[in-house]
């Protein structure tokens, strides 16, 4: 532990004297430099020398002395003829003929080589031909062929069909007569229960609009007609109830134009919970649908 001590102290001591050491150059360096500065500007700043000067008499003119005569011009030298060109180099006929044949003889086999690679072309192009017609006429035969099957199998099927129509009419004839008779039976006993149907829907009807009367005569005590109502207008209600009477909710499914009516059509119908039952069970509704006006 004492030795991991001492050794961040000897690192911040030799740190120390690292920046003793280069702020130590630092300050050397820039008085060197001011000296050299001061130096310069002093050697270069001299006091001005005096100016002197001498003055003279003008001198005499003096006459110009007489101009040499012209030496006479040498005489031009002759030209140099140019030198004679070089004589051609001739070509060594065997060279020569050496060259051309091989010339030759690369033309005679590019020609060869083109003339193999048309005739493949052609080659291939007659074979592509042959194996197309082959084709066509391999399809037109299994087309005929395939008409020809077609035809046959028309022709059965419509001797088919002629004779299971006829077979159809026989039987259908022998079977609408039985359904005639049985139709007529079921005719009359339909009619009878439909007879009885109507007349108890006709019952069910009657007690179920005398309950809806009895309902809508209930609200109508209940509603505050607003003044000033024009007209004759309609409401209708959707209205939501237990067996019991008691209602679950109430909405307007089509309003009478006149926002006031509709509100107190629906404060009524609040008001009149429970509503009247119905004299039968099962003429029960969940969901009734209540129309009102208010010169009903």
């Amino acid at each position: 532990m004492k030795a991991d001590r001492r050794r961040p102290d000897e690192r911040q001591r030799r740190r120390g004297r690292g920046r003793t050491l280069a702020l130590a150059l630092a300050i050397v360096v820039h008085a060197v430099f001011i000296g050299f500065l001061v130096w310069s500007v002093r050697w270069q700043s001299r006091p001005p020398e005096p100016v002197t000067a001498e003055l003279y008499a003008a001198p005499q003119k003096i006459r110009a002395p007489d101009p040499e005569p012209k030496p006479a011009p040498a005489p031009e030298p002759k030209p140099v003829p140019p030198p004679p060109p070089p004589p051609p180099q001739k070509v060594e006929p065997d060279a020569a003929e050496i060259a051309l044949k091989a010339k030759r003889e690369e033309e005679r086999r590019a020609k060869e080589k083109s003339e193999r690679e048309t005739k493949l072309a052609d080659d291939r192009r007659a074979a592509e031909t042959k194996e197309r017609l082959a084709r066509e006429t391999e399809a037109m035969r299994e087309a005929a062929e395939r008409e020809a099957r077609d035809r046959a199998a028309a022709m059965k099927a419509r001797a088919d069909a002629e004779k299971a129509k006829a077979d159809a009419e026989t039987k259908a004839r022998a079977e609408a007569e039985a359904k005639a008779r049985a139709d007529a039976e079921r005719a009359k006993a339909e009619a009878e229960a439909k007879a009885k149907a109507q007349a108890e829907v006709n019952a069910r009807s009657a007690a179920q609009a005398d309950w809806v009367r009895r309902i809508q005569a209930k609200i109508r005590g209940n509603v505050v007609l607003p003044p000033d109502l024009p007209g004759n207008p309609e409401a209708v209600f959707e209205v939501i109830q237990l067996p019991t009477g008691e209602i679950l909710e109430t909405q307007l499914r089509k309003s009478s134009g006149v926002r006031s009516y509709d509100e107190a059509v629906q404060r009524a119908i609040v008001k009149s919970s429970p509503l009247p039952r119905p004299d039968s069970p099962d003429l029960f509704s969940r969901t009734l649908t209540l129309r009102f006006r208010p010169l009903d």
